[in-house]
């Protein structure tokens, strides 16, 4: 016999293989033999946090594991047909992967570096404050998802097909837990083994990577696309082309511009990146002590239980300021892509045992909201397919400016924020290249600014002791979206002039996080199979 079953357990049952066998043989009829967790989530909104445990248990019978989907590549070493990917994010590597299953060669070209080489930039960046533009926290091997936490939750479930993307990140190498969490995270320090495997395996069925090789025009005879052109000159020719270049390749969206071809507007979010000790949000949401010594550093929560988590959204004036990539356990990164322009994110380990916990905070941005801001209206062309590309930029110079210099982030406590003060300290940050207290309504645009003051007093009155002096608030927190959409025809995923450019995923409007961006990449390449009559529909 099978059956699911639910359970309601404290975290200390939950964490205990016997134990949870034991409650569920009191609704099972018969000797369990085994079981498997097919949900799980925690339910902390009264006084004492439960675990919701959803099993299948098999009684009476051999008991199976878990079912585990795997990859079937062909060998297309020989293939007759090309594709060119141009970005080796999760949109391209899972592009490639379903290219690959259709008997279609991928070949990927990569402005950065693997994730190895690109590990060392990174560190560059946050000890000495030089950034390599082709090599970042948004360029290279794995794209911006790699060293940003790797969070795999997306309400993106009529895309396609969550669980196989879940499942192909199992098959190399991530833990099985991520195929029951209600938040499933894999960590920045396991990420870049999995993209490593990832990429073998596409060069090992026959696939080609490229990295350093960045593409900077596209080769298109009457609205037909041809091929691509690289840095130097290089021409590569293909049946079709993959733009999964990420929201934050600002040359493709001016070199796709600058040949009329069509591209949009697209409104996104910008705000703060805001940090507080993890053991306080802890200590709101789980309803447990603080700790004698303080909270900047002492965890009180049930060992039992994950460093808690929030989610965050108010309407302010009819404007939208929410939570955005809430790293539990957390750290505050640098993830600039150009020398005099600062961009903050956050990521998590696996263990999220850092004593910090970060979000976004951030604003919605729509083209209209240009008109009030006089210093960059008189610069710019509001009517632009660029303009809110060229107002994050404009933002993010700002921050930079008020940092300093390095990637020093300009930032202030919480409670200073709102009451418009400069803060005399500021408490101890995750954030390596370091901090500079100043007025961020000196970089923030006043609608954005006043919108943020508005949000934090109400997420205050939500969870109570959020809204304090020990929370910083670091600039700029810019790079949530793309500001640019490429658009693309419904039913053939092609863009509506250039036959055989396929925009995708994050980069060109169309995915917001690893999952989404992953399953779209999956579905333009199942679009160019079809075409080819190597898929059905």
């Amino acid at each position: 016999m099978q059956k699911n079953i639910t359970l309601r357990l404290l975290p200390s049952q939950a964490s205990d293989y016997a134990e949870i066998k034991q409650i569920a043989s009191q609704q099972i009829e018969g000797e369990i033999t085994g079981f498997y967790i097919t949900k799980q989530s925690i339910d902390a909104r009264g006084r004492q946090p439960w675990v919701n445990l959803t099993l299948l248990v098999y009684a009476n019978e051999p008991f199976v594991n878990r079912p585990t989907a795997s990859l079937a590549l062909k060998n297309v070493h020989q293939a007759k047909n090309t594709v060119i990917i141009v970005g080796a994010g999760p949109a391209g590597l899972f592009a490639a992967f379903r290219l690959i299953e259709l008997g279609i060669k991928p070949v990927i070209f990569e402005r950065g570096k693997d994730v190895r080489a690109r590990r060392r930039d990174l560190a560059i960046l946050n000890k000495e404050g030089i950034v390599n533009e082709e090599s970042n926290y948004c360029f290279g091997e794995g794209g911006a998802g790699t060293y940003s936490d790797g969070k795999l939750y997306t309400r993106s479930t009529k895309r396609g097909d969550v669980n196989r993307i879940l499942n192909i990140f199992v098959q190399f190498g991530a833990a099985e837990k991520i195929l029951y969490e209600s938040h499933p995270h894999i960590g920045t320090n396991k990420l870049p083994t999995i993209i490593s495997a990832m990429r073998q395996q596409i060069i090992d069925s026959g696939g080609e990577v490229f990295f350093g090789q960045k593409v900077t025009g596209l080769v298109i005879e009457k609205s037909l696309l041809k091929g691509v052109k690289l840095a130097g000159g290089k021409v590569v020719g293909a049946g079709a082309v993959i733009l999964a270049t990420g929201h934050s390749a600002r040359d493709i969206f001016e070199m796709l511009h600058s040949n009329n071809i069509l591209i949009e507007a697209k409104p996104f979010a910008l705000g703060v990146r805001i940090e507080h000790p993890q053991a306080l949000i802890d200590s709101i949401q789980y309803h447990c002590p603080i700790g004698s010594n303080g909270h900047k550093n002492t965890l009180t929560r049930d060992e039992h239980l994950p460093p808690a988590a929030y989610s965050l959204v108010e309407q302010v004036n009819g404007r939208g300021v929410f939570s955005f990539c809430m790293c539990p356990g957390g750290i505050i990164a640098p993830a600039a892509t150009a020398k005099d322009e600062l961009v903050v994110n956050g990521w998590s380990p696996s263990k999220r045992n850092n004593p910090y916990a970060n979000s976004g905070m951030v604003v919605s941005v729509e083209q209209r909201d240009l008109q009030a801001l006089p210093d960059f209206a008189d610069e710019n062309d509001l009517q632009s397919p660029l303009a809110l590309m060229k107002f994050q930029s404009w933002v993010e110079k700002k921050a930079y400016k008020e940092g300093g210099g390095k990637f020093v982030a300009p930032a202030q406590r919480m409670v200073d924020f709102c009451n418009n003060k400069v803060s005399a300290t500021l408490p101890d940050c995750s954030y390596v290249p370091g901090l500079n207290a100043t007025s961020l309504a000196g970089v923030l645009p006043p609608f954005i600014h006043t919108a943020l003051q508005n949000g934090f007093k109400a997420f205050g009155k939500k969870m109570h002791g959020y809204y304090t002096n020990e929370a910083v608030v670091v600039a700029t927190e810019s790079r949530t979206s793309s500001p640019v959409r490429i658009p693309r025809d419904a039913d053939t995923l092609q863009h509506p002039q250039i036959k055989n450019l396929y925009p995708c995923a994050e980069g060109a409007g169309y995915a917001g996080g690893i999952i989404s961006a992953a399953m779209d990449g999956e579905n333009v390449a199942q679009k160019i199979a079809e075409k080819l009559g190597l898929a059905q529909r």
